[in-house]
């Protein structure tokens, strides 16, 4: 299904237990990963999707500042060894990617590839894929109908000041 971009909006998919926020990337930029090897970089265009997953669920704040992080200040993503003891304690995870695929099979906070995110087994499996147009979704479970979270302006401004 396709949900049109609607400026200032994010959609959110709100499951029983857990989460996952979507917002569009406006402009381009490079983004920088950090792994325990070294940095790699990756390009980022307008219309490629920026989606946090919150697979216990929780505030939807935190994911929102979490989302801008990267979407509007470019924040690097710092990625985990396996054995890392901190993959426990993640309570949410970001990719970003033109198209990005959920899995409830990975562990949190370990992929640099920005097209896999670690969701909950009721988000497992689905397909995101954005353009400048909007944001194409495929498998969301049933009953689970995305909505637009409206951001307020200036928001971020706002708990960032």
């Amino acid at each position: 299904m396709k949900w049109p971009h609607c400026s200032g909006n994010l959609l959110l998919m709100e499951g029983r237990n857990s989460y996952l926020l979507i917002g569009k990337i406006e402009r381009p930029f490079s983004l920088f990963i950090e792994t325990s090897d070294g940095e790699l970089i990756q390009s980022v265009t307008a219309g490629d999707l920026v989606v946090v997953s919150s697979p216990e669920g929780g505030p939807l704040i935190p994911a929102i500042m979490l989302l801008e992080l990267v979407r509007t200040y470019h924040t690097p993503l710092v990625v985990l060894p396996r054995d890392h003891p901190g993959t426990k304690r993640l309570k949410m995870v970001v990719a970003v990617a033109p198209s990005i695929l959920t899995s409830c099979e990975i562990i949190r906070g370990t992929h640099p590839e920005q097209h896999l995110l670690c969701s909950s087994e009721e988000f497992n499996g689905i397909s995101l894929r954005g353009d400048e147009d909007g944001v194409f979704i495929d498998g969301e479970p049933p009953g689970c109908v995305p909505r637009y979270f409206p951001l307020p302006s200036g928001a971020c401004e706002q708990h960032f000041s």
